[in-house]
């Protein structure tokens, strides 16, 4: 990296440091874990008779639940259901702690399990743990402490078990229910388990999420239901050797399918990688805050899936402390449907919905508390990562953007070296999706394609991208890695950053959802892009019209430069109201500003030199800018033209303010005419003894 580079770098961070006001979120804190060793391998499925089974005791209840089987599924069940009784466990977790050997399998039997000797809160030492607490309020355990104490935030823990198998023997998944009744952070817990294989059954109601696995190297959730939870359906961290099939989730406050801190084994790579650390295939992810999000979601293969009816359908980020394998990369996702993701739940945050205790606020009925800020009506939100690649989805029916790109500044995370502070948002390829129409050919268009703050260099777009901010997109070639029309910025455009600080400010606790921000329902003079503009045109029309006054209003070209100027002004309010779909009205506002910035440049620099060309200059800018914004990104610069013009807007403003404030002479900056020369001849002045006489 130049010496240029690095210190408008470190301007960047600095600037972006003096603006965030909020502390970063923390979306799941967790113990300090390191990945696998990458040793293990992806777990098969066992058939055969299990070692272990878990029933309930009444036999009525368990002939009603089977009745409706398949004759021979029917039998098995009523088979074991009597071996069960003999020498079978009534709770899962009782079956777990007698696993006493690695490879073993767990059969559940269809039933209800709300494992009662698991409900009680702690008591005795597990009550006087010694622990940091989370943001959220629960303590951040030790895997030594989990183990003393298992049952303090898991309805069903399992510690260390190597190669276990557990799986419901119904005829699908909703016959065997494991239901923590939200007295519990966690399902099903499996810690340090590897090679764990799980299938056939449904998770639900807990206060953090159903399904965890954490610092596994091997894991399998086959054909597995979660739902119903403040936070995530299936969480999975740290872990390698993923697979994640047919499965399904719902009603979650964060995502259904999370993946957070993937193994990072391609850092370093391009777009070929010998494996991905997690597969995720078949599953469908619906009416959650996010179908599918990825903390640090490094390596993770998505393909053949189904995200519709959340308010976003996927997102990975770079966004959160505590999570190794940040900055996120490398994630792949193919021929997935993502479509109609447009819910509304901040309504339940604004009406206290999501104050009550969670047993209280209708999860089961369809509410959603959405845990943190994110723009509803996206398909795919990338939010700071780096090298994934989006190709063959279909993403139709979003009320705002098929693809949603942004950065992340490292000290969010909690880097604060200078030279990581842009070190995201690069490498991104968008290719040969198809937009705005669903599998069957029928006409289903985004609000956008794609919204993309501008930073970062690498990125690239499909051709056929229809309506897009920027106007104008880097265009992938047919080879990974080739980019046309690249550029390589230091820093997004500055409007948009602006944006995104407001819009991050949520708090879900606290019920705070930032006013001006378009996400939570601002419109019109509500948003915050409104009120910039506003702003911005105010400050122009009264001091460009004072001076115009003062100085300029006997100058045609000034006069004219500055009526254009005034539409301009006008456009660009109404512009930042319309969105994704005003995609030239700025660029219009653009030039007729530049125009206008231009004809006093020319007028002045007769009288005033220096700052007739100061002028010149910022007209220049502006019609760059316009031309950046609407034909094409210029590469090779660090910053957009944006940012300097901004900066040399501020310095004409106050130049402009000394200008006008000076004598108040009309005549004293238009040119001379011959009336203006012709003098008229002294009158002869009486003497004071001429009065007097």
């Amino acid at each position: 990296m130049s010496w240029t580079r690095r210190f408008l770098t470190a301007l960047v961070a600095l600037a972006a440091t003096l603006l965030v006001a909020a502390p970063a979120a923390l979306a799941h804190e967790e113990r300090p874990v390191t990945f696998p060793d990458g040793s293990g391998s992806v777990p098969q499925y066992r058939e055969g008779e299990p070692d272990l089974l878990v029933c309930k005791a009444d036999r009525a209840d368990f002939e009603r639940r089977t009745a409706g089987f398949p004759d021979a599924l029917r039998k098995r069940n009523l088979k074991l259901f009597d071996r069960c009784q003999d020498k079978g466990y009534r709770h899962l977790q009782q079956a777990v702690d007698a696993v006493d050997k690695p490879g073993m399998n767990i059969a559940i039997l269809p039933g209800l399990y709300e494992e009662e000797p698991s409900q009680p809160k702690p008591t005795g030492e597990c009550a006087r743990l010694k622990a940091p607490k989370s943001a959220l309020g629960y303590q951040i355990l030790s895997y030594a402490q989990q183990k003393k104490c298992p049952r303090n935030q898991n309805l069903v823990a399992i510690l260390g078990k190597k190669n276990l198998q557990i799986e419901g023997t119904g005829a699908t998944r909703t016959d065997v229910i494991i239901d923590a009744k939200y007295q519990k952070l966690n399902g099903i817990r499996a810690d340090e388990s590897d090679g764990i294989y799980f299938r056939n059954f449904t998770a639900q109601r807990t206060t953090f999420n159903s399904l965890y696995v954490l610092a596994g190297d091997g894991f399998v959730i086959d054909d597995v239901l979660t739902r119903w939870n403040d936070e995530y359906g299936f969480l999975t961290f740290a872990s390698d050797h993923g697979l994640y099939k047919n499965c399904e989730s719902y009603g979650n406050g964060d995502s259904g399918i999370y993946p957070g801190s993937a193994s990072d084994i391609n850092n370093g790579r391009g777009y070929d990688v010998p494996r991905h650390s997690i597969e995720i295939t078949g599953c469908r992810s619906h009416h959650n805050m996010v179908g599918y999000s990825g903390t640090a979601g490094d390596s993770v293969w998505v393909h053949d899936n189904e995200f519709d009816h959340n308010m976003g359908g996927a997102s990975m980020d770079s966004a959160f402390p505590g999570h190794p394998g940040l900055p996120q990369n490398h994630a792949k996702f193919e021929r997935n449907l993502i479509h109609d993701n447009n819910a509304d739940y901040y309504k339940y945050v604004a009406d206290g919905t999501c104050a009550k205790p969670p047993v209280e606020r209708g999860y089961e009925r369809g509410v959603v508390c959405p845990q943190i800020s994110m723009p509803p009506g996206t398909g795919i939100i990338t939010a700071g990562g780096n090298w994934n690649l989006y190709e063959h989805n279909w993403v139709y029916g979003q009320d705002r953007a098929a693809f949603f790109l942004s950065a992340v500044p490292a000290f969010i995370r909690g880097e604060e070296a200078w030279s990581k502070q842009a070190d995201t948002s690069h490498h991104n390829r968008y290719a040969a999706n198809v937009l705005g129409e669903d599998k069957k050919g029928r006409s289903r268009p985004n609000g956008a394609d794609v919204w993309w703050d501008g930073q970062g260099g690498g990125n690239c777009w499909q051709g056929d991208a229809g309506a897009s901010s920027p106007r104008t997109l880097p265009e992938c070639g047919a080879k990974r890695g080739d980019v046309s029309g690249g550029s390589d910025r230091l820093a997004g455009e500055p409007v948009k950053l602006a944006q995104l600080l407001v819009c991050a400010d949520y708090n879900v606790q606290e019920r705070r959802l930032p006013a001006g921000c378009d996400w939570y329902g601002a419109r019109g003079i509500e948003r915050i892009e409104t009120q910039i503009a506003l702003a911005i045109a105010a400050v122009l029309a009264l001091v460009g019209g004072v001076l115009w006054w003062r100085r300029l209003r006997h100058d045609r070209l000034a006069t004219v430069a500055s009526a254009l100027g005034l539409v301009g002004l006008v456009l660009d309010v109404a512009g930042s109201t319309m969105g994704l779909a005003s995609s030239y009205v700025p660029a219009l506002a653009l030039l007729l500003l530049a125009a206008w910035w231009i004809g006093l440049g020319l007028a002045l620099r007769g009288a005033r030199p220096v700052f007739g060309w100061t002028t010149l200059a910022l007209g220049g800018l502006t019609l760059l800018d316009a031309f950046d914004k609407a034909v094409l990104l210029i590469p090779w610069i660090p910053l957009g033209p944006a940012w300097i013009r901004g900066l040399l807007g501020v310095v004409w403003v106050l130049w402009a303010v000394i200008a006008a404030a000076g004598r108040s002479d009309t005549t004293a900056d238009r040119p001379q005419t011959d009336a203006d020369t012709d003098t008229e001849p002294e009158p002869p002045h009486a003497s004071a003894e001429g009065v007097m006489a």
